[in-house]
């Protein structure tokens, strides 16, 4: 049976619970458009291939996340869904639910223009925060304010890791963005490309990790770096551990076919 058919995902979502031992991931930025949801439901997907299921948190009232997972496929690995109306009923810092003891990662899509308190309950016990920035100079702007707020809110006490997404190569909007991310008090940990690819998956409830390889290698190598600082911070946090809990990936990824698979 092939990996992507080991589990199946719920066209409903699933009340899933609050646990303390799971590796939170919130992805943040106040700025909407700047592919907050495309970073999560891709990295959701990633955590389903991977192993044991993930639970993706939609915070915001709009709504997309909570859309993509009901669009997955039937025979799609399963993610597990917490929606917006759930968290506004019992609350983001308890989030009273029962999760399956497997529960791996929890990722959080948040909503714009978030306030201080909201940023506070967002990042609240958080493993790691992803920032992404488009190549404009007032998502620069937007950004660079909110990660300096940030830090002052999370008493530098939560590791930070900068993503530069939608850029188009050789381009002076992209060489300009790489000269102000350098001097931010957090690393620029990728550059994504402006790629269809992931429109294209999203469309079909699906992530990139998801899609055929041939047709995203690209897109999934611009990825890994994200995956790798990830692990380096989850890690860390599993400590005295010697190594992640996911260093069998690879084997894993090698025996399934047909699937693509992060180097």
């Amino acid at each position: 049976m092939s990996l992507q058919r080991r589990a199946r995902s719920d066209a409903k979502m699933t009340a899933l619970p609050y646990r303390d031992d799971l590796n939170r991931i919130v992805i943040l930025n106040p700025k909407g458009g700047c592919g907050k949801t495309t970073l999560a439901t891709n990295l959701a997907s990633y955590f389903a291939l991977r192993g044991p299921a993930p639970t993706l948190i939609d915070t915001d009232p709009r709504g997309y996340t909570t859309r993509w997972l009901e669009r997955r496929p039937p025979d799609s690995c399963r993610i597990n869904g917490i929606t917006y109306d759930k968290l506004a009923m019992h609350g983001r810092r308890s989030w009273p639910f029962r999760m399956p003891k497997e529960a791996g990662a929890l990722i959080i899509d948040t909503p714009a223009g978030p306030g201080k308190r909201e940023i506070t309950e967002l990042t609240y016990n958080a493993d790691c925060i992803l920032v992404p920035v488009l190549p404009s100079a007032f998502d620069v702007q937007v950004t660079a304010n909110f990660i300096a707020e940030l830090l002052l809110l999370t008493d530098f006490d939560r590791p930070v890791g900068v993503i530069a997404n939608r850029t188009r190569k050789n381009t002076r909007s992209l060489a300009r963005l790489m000269q102000v991310l350098t001097s931010f008090e957090t690393p620029t940990i990728a550059v994504l490309r402006d790629s269809q690819n992931y429109v294209h998956a999203a469309d079909l409830g699906l992530g990139i990790y998801e899609m055929p390889r041939h047709l995203v290698k690209q897109d999934l190598e611009q990825m890994d770096p994200i995956i790798n600082w990830l692990d380096r911070q989850l890690a860390t946090r599993l400590e005295p551990r010697p190594m992640s809990r996911f260093d069998s990936l690879p084997r894993l990824f090698a025996s399934s076919t047909g699937l693509s698979r992060p180097d």
